[in-house]
């Protein structure tokens, strides 16, 4: 038998992948599921951004590419940070990584060494906890204080800070709760992590889906004495409906993007030329789509959220960006379905699909139990369908 590692024995496979699996196969049987699981847009990647893409296969770009991306791509990165975040980096302070979850992977391998602690504020990202167990870490959860829609306050921060902490993962606007941070509050986070000199992994990748009528403020940009200590996270799946295209990057300190970049030499040797010419159209090219699509997302936030609070005993903030709700379910913990109880936000999740045959996922995996999150990355009239089902199938639970 071959061994399996003990970092291996930690791993816990992604609750949301899991339940995109379990949704797929229902619908495969033929049974009429609305999912409001899955976190990626239901909107095509535009087509002026597929084209350039075609185009670059059709001219060949689909040999090896530079570990840390072509330099025509780390230049749009330098110019999208530049104008959109008010951030100056030089070239050899970005590095193109497959995906935002693949920099976030490997600025912890680079940064951890066994035994550290990196503050993973809760809710949090699945993949977080996870991803700093791999690289020999210990994940500090902080749990942020509901009353505030789930944002740190800089004396609990300052507070988990020990002489093992090496980093602290923030994620703004946040999966699963779709709450942000404003300037002034960066400014306060951004004076406790200079004093203590931690390093922050910054991830912005729902950075142009904010619906509070700000402009989204990097921490990096709003603590300048925090720039040094930052990594800056961010991509293209998001905000231009390129998940599949798995293109993210990472701005930050030469010295750790040097070492990122050598990992990436040793793992997948870099993205496809075509996927970065396209990428480079999506930052430099029109964005009329966007916005066209950050307009429906608000719209359909709002279309969820006043259905869900239509619900007895469902209470949820206003999410400032994503697309996610994270309501709070406790009111329907603890009872009955088949004869036995739902004693989690996991098991009312397996109700709601077979009864309700609406997808969602329980909190538990995201650092919330009691909670369940909802994606409204679907449309309008699967929105209103699959609200009315999860009414109707909470109302019949003794």
């Amino acid at each position: 038998m071959i061994h399996i590692s003990n970092r291996a024995k930690q791993l816990q496979p992604s609750a949301t992948l899991g339940m995109a699996a379990r949704v797929r196969k229902l619908k495969a049987e033929g049974v009429d599921i609305i999912s409001f699981a899955v976190g990626e847009p239901d909107f095509e990647t535009p087509e002026h951004i597929r084209e350039v893409g075609k185009k670059a296969i059709d001219e060949g770009l689909t040999r090896y590419t530079p570990s840390n991306g072509i330099p025509e791509l780390r230049a749009a990165v330098r110019e999208k940070l530049k104008a959109d975040n008010g951030l100056s980096y030089s070239d050899d302070e970005i590095t193109i990584t497959c995906g935002a979850k693949q920099a976030i992977y490997d600025a912890l391998q680079v940064i951890v060494d066994p035994g550290d602690e990196v503050i993973v504020p809760a809710p949090y990202w699945v993949s977080y906890p996870d991803q700093v167990i791999l690289a020999g870490g210990v994940p500090k959860i902080l749990n942020a204080d509901q009353a505030d829609a789930f944002r740190v306050a800089p004396e609990q921060l300052a507070k988990a800070i020990t002489p093992k902490t090496r980093a602290v993962i923030l994620n703004y606007p946040s999966n699963p709760s779709g709450s942000s941070y404003g300037r002034g509050q960066f400014e306060q986070l951004g004076r406790v992590i200079a004093e203590k000199k931690i390093a922050v992994i910054s991830d912005e990748i729902y950075e142009k889906l904010l619906y509070t009528g700000e402009r989204h403020c990097s921490i990096a940009e709003a603590c300048p004495e925090c720039k040094d200590l930052t990594l800056v996270i961010n991509g293209v799946s998001k905000a231009y409906a390129m998940t599949g295209w798995r293109m993210g990057f990472a701005a930050g300190p030469k010295t750790v993007i040097s070492k990122m970049t050598g990992l990436i030499s040793q793992q997948n040797s870099g993205i496809p030329g075509f996927v970065q010419k396209a990428c480079i159209e999506a930052l430099k090219g029109p964005q009329d789509e966007v916005e066209n699509m950050r307009r429906e997302f608000n719209a359909r936030r709002d279309l969820m959220l006043e259905g869900i609070l239509s619900i007895p005993g469902m209470r949820c903030h206003a999410p400032d960006g994503a697309f996610y709700l994270l309501p709070d379910i406790k009111a329907y913990l603890g009872r009955s379905w088949k004869g036995s109880k739902i004693a989690d936000a996991g098991a009312l999740a397996d109700y709601l699909i077979e009864e309700a045959h609406v997808a969602t996922v329980g909190g538990d995996p995201f650092g919330a139990p009691g909670f369940i999150r909802l994606s409204y990355a679907t449309s309008r009239p699967k929105i209103e369908e699959g609200v009315a089902r999860l009414s109707k199938a909470l109302s019949r639970l003794a």
